[in-house]
């Protein structure tokens, strides 16, 4: 982790601006007010309030909150708050260890009991300054013993990415800073691609010492996990930057960006099937967690890809061969039904059931497997699936645990216990297109000479033919066609939807492949896979890459 020793804190002047609020003077610690002042009335207990501050409460409790802080006294503004325990440590090492001080903070209009406000400061380090702005808000309560109003204590009063036991430091970095580029030499930064924000610290802290760069002077957050890294909030003077190679591809990934912005919450990741390089990957939220490598969520029947895979190296299917698809199957306890229950005619092939996204047609084979973790080996033997990626970065691997009888059902068709995230999705489909899985990477292995998963085992050319087969029906007049209408080449496709408990609609997955690029998306309550997850996945085939 990087240095920061403590030094005086710089002075400067503390300001409050109202904002045109209009608070009212007031005692921060004084009585309510009322009384004649008598003996009685002084010895009186007082009546402990009870029920939602009021908007005059949570006026005088933010704006004696915000005067504490802005004025240094950390203190102060911790006895304002329902935890000053927690809060005077977060509070005080705004100015000790951050270095920050000329606060001004602007209060917007209340929305019930939370205040948004703006803060611009000023950070001051060995000679160096440079503003600070950001926007947060905080929350009004109760206090439970006092009945006074406080300040609801949560690190992300003090700034909005500050989480429990994270430090604001200001000082030299012990980690140098980096210039990441994309295959191509162009320069990829956070502020022009928002979703690589959290790769690029994390490349930053592995391979910053190592790429031949040189420490600057920075404010950052410093996280309570040491496995994570650090989060660059301000440069006041930049290190030299030592270049560090990704596989990412900077077409691919603006697609990506603009792409999933089109939805509240969506992640897609693109991956080149002959060689594992992973061309771009995009979150909408671009902050925080990076659902894009790190989720885990079941994906539906974009995992039928797999499914199919075991069945045909099973010799129970074939592509162009019959199998049934009724309205709905049954295995143990466990029910499946296709979407709306719908059924295709008697002498339907696979491809079609695959196309179509028959989930009974998947069921109705299960007792033929005679093999409840049949699935679980197909994906660690030959997909790769739960090994330890080595991507560069932190990765979520993938999970299809070993199960019995209905969960072993849902399982088949992308339900119950499976847990998958983009990346998995678009390895997936990459290794369904070549027939061997090559473990994604956001660097060269060359960088570092890490070891990289193996899955034990390749497809057959048959079975790797027949599995483009069916996704190329699906692409062509299946359930991904609309969605993969746009996208040239020779290319394929799958659609999913899944269920998940408590949830009104399901979440929309679709994965595809255009020529030597493989992409899946999820996107949060999206419905149908063709609906939403497709055009993203589309976006980002047609960019190439």
């Amino acid at each position: 982790m990087r240095s920061g020793a403590k030094v005086a804190v710089v002075g400067g002047v503390f300001v409050l601006v109202a904002g045109g609020i209009g608070y009212g003077a007031y005692s921060v610690l004084g009585s309510d007010g009322g009384g004649d002042g008598s003996v009685a009335s002084r010895n009186a207990t007082p009546e402990v309030k009870t029920g939602p501050p009021s908007a005059e409460e949570i006026a005088q409790a933010s704006k004696g909150f915000f005067d504490a802080w802005a004025a240094g006294d950390a203190a102060g503004a911790a006895l304002l708050t329902n935890n000053e325990t927690g809060a005077e440590p977060v509070l005080a090492s705004y100015g000790e260890d951050a270095h920050i001080g000329r606060v001004n903070i602007t209060p917007g209009p209340a929305v019930g009991t939370k205040v948004p406000y703006t803060v611009k400061a000023t950070v001051s380090y060995d000679g160096k300054s440079k503003p600070l702005s950001y926007a947060s808000e905080l929350t009004v309560v109760r206090g439970l013993t006092t009945g006074k109003a406080l300040v609801d204590w949560a690190p992300t009063v003090v700034h909005p990415q500050l989480t429990e036991g994270a430090t604001l430091r200001t000082g030299e970095s012990s980690t140098p800073t980096i210039e990441a580029v994309d295959r191509n030499g162009t320069v990829l930064t956070k502020e022009k691609y928002p979703s690589l924000g959290p790769i690029l610290d994390t490349l930053r802290e592995k391979y910053g010492e190592s790429a031949g760069g040189s420490a600057g002077i920075e404010t950052w957050i410093e996280p309570a996990d040491e496995a994570q890294p650090d989060i660059n909030l301000l440069t006041l003077a930049k290190g030299k930057p030592g270049k560090v190679q990704t596989t990412l591809d900077a077409g691919a990934q603006a697609a990506a960006e603009r792409a999933v912005k089109k939805y509240a919450q969506a992640s897609v990741v693109a991956v080149k099937p002959s060689t594992g390089a992973i061309r771009a990957v995009a979150n909408n939220p671009a902050t925080g967690f990076n659902a894009a490598l790190q989720g885990k969520q079941a994906p539906g029947s974009t995992l039928k890809i797999m499914t199919a895979a075991m069945l045909l190296e099973k010799g129970l299917v074939t592509a162009n061969g019959a199998a049934e698809c009724p309205k709905e199957a049954r295995y143990y306890t466990r029910t499946i039904h296709n979407l709306d229950k719908f059924s295709l005619p008697d002498g339907s092939t696979f491809t079609q059931s695959f196309a179509r996204s028959c989930n009974t047609a998947f069921i109705k084979l299960i007792d033929d497997v005679d093999d409840d973790s049949a699935l679980a080996k197909e994906a660690r033997d030959v997909f790769g699936i739960g090994l330890d990626w080595k991507t560069g970065v932190v990765t979520t691997d993938g999970s299809v645990p070993e199960e019995v009888e209905g969960e072993a059902a849902a399982q088949y068709i992308g339900q119950g216990t499976v847990q998958m995230n983009a990346l998995n999705m678009a390895s997936i489909t990459a290794t369904a297109m070549t027939g061997t899985f090559q473990q994604p990477v956001i660097v060269p292995k060359s960088l570092d000479n890490r070891q990289l998963a193996q899955a034990s085992r390749s497809l057959s050319p048959s079975v790797t033919q027949q599995l483009k087969t069916m996704m190329r029906a699906t692409a062509a007049w299946g359930t991904g066609a609309k969605a993969m209408a746009t996208v040239g080449g020779d290319k394929g496709a799958k659609t999913g939807s899944a269920e998940v408990d408590g949830q009104e609609t399901s979440n929309s997955w679709f994965t595809g492949f255009s020529n030597d690029l493989a992409a899946a998306a999820v996107v949060q309550t999206g419905g149908h896979g063709g609906d939403a997850a497709g055009p993203v996945v589309a976006e980002v085939l047609r960019a190439g890459g």
